[in-house]
């Protein structure tokens, strides 16, 4: 087989297994709502977990150390700088991340920075993702979705710009705006996308936390998160974060 021959067979086994995969998670979402023990609706209501009223408390605390990185803006990265997958939805230095935790990997160096909420989040059971979530004024985050529905999503708003109404989140066919201080909650496997239209940052700590399930789905999205886990999609992230802090240290 010629190299011309060869890359095409390539590429077309890439589209295959790409399209089987997509199958497949259409297939794992129906399957998860099924033996979810709450509502799978694009939205969901802060009294499914505990802890949310916890994590609301301790507001005041996360959002010093959330300024405390903001002084030195340049030592954060983009999003796509840590995780090529994104590089579709973040541009530029628009949308920055400071990771804590992802799936399950703790970020000790980034941790060290932010001790209280380290500890917080430490405190949050079935807790896989957390980061401070940094969007620039006027910038547009398109529409896309989530890996899973093994997880939701929760945001709990650190700064927002004075006029809120102009700075939301589109979930599925719901908008929603963040208010500093409160959660708000969604399943981010439907087709989300966020808009800042103000002069202003809009910054939130970004979690995502195991969903509810029956026992049969508490099994099937323990190997879900195990195959996410073995995956390059957050085993690159790991890399990137590592040497990101190498050369970045503060």
């Amino acid at each position: 087989m010629n190299g011309m021959a060869a890359s095409n067979h390539t590429s077309l086994l890439n589209r295959l297994i790409k399209k089987g995969g997509k199958h497949f998670l259409r297939w794992a979402g129906d399957f998860q709502a099924r033996h979810s023990l709450v509502s799978s609706t694009p939205v969901i209501t802060n009294t499914v977990f505990p802890w949310v009223a916890q994590l609301e408390a301790a507001y005041r605390g996360i959002r010093t150390e959330l300024d405390a990185l903001l002084e030195r803006p340049e030592d954060i990265p983009a999003f796509h700088q840590i995780s090529p997958d994104e590089k579709r939805i973040s541009k530029g230095n628009s949308w920055k991340t400071f990771a804590l935790y992802v799936y399950g990997h703790r970020v000790d160096d980034n941790c060290a920075l932010c001790p209280h909420t380290a500890a917080v989040l430490d405190t949050l059971p079935g807790m896989r993702t957390a980061m401070f979530s940094i969007l620039a004024p006027h910038y547009h985050i398109p529409p896309h979705k989530g890996p899973t529905r093994a997880v939701i999503r929760a945001h709990l708003a650190l700064k927002v710009p004075t006029d809120r109404e102009k700075v939301w989140i589109r979930v599925d066919d719901q908008i929603l705006h963040w208010k500093e201080g409160e959660v708000v909650l969604f399943d981010d496997s439907y087709e989300h996308e966020v808009r800042n239209d103000t002069d202003e940052t809009r910054a939130v700590l970004f979690i995502d936390i195991d969903r509810p399930m029956d026992r049969i789905g508490t099994l099937f999205n323990r190997v879900i998160v195990r195959l996410i886990q073995a995956s390059a999609y957050v085993k690159q992230p790991l890399k990137n974060l590592a040497v990101w802090n190498r050369e970045h240290r503060y």
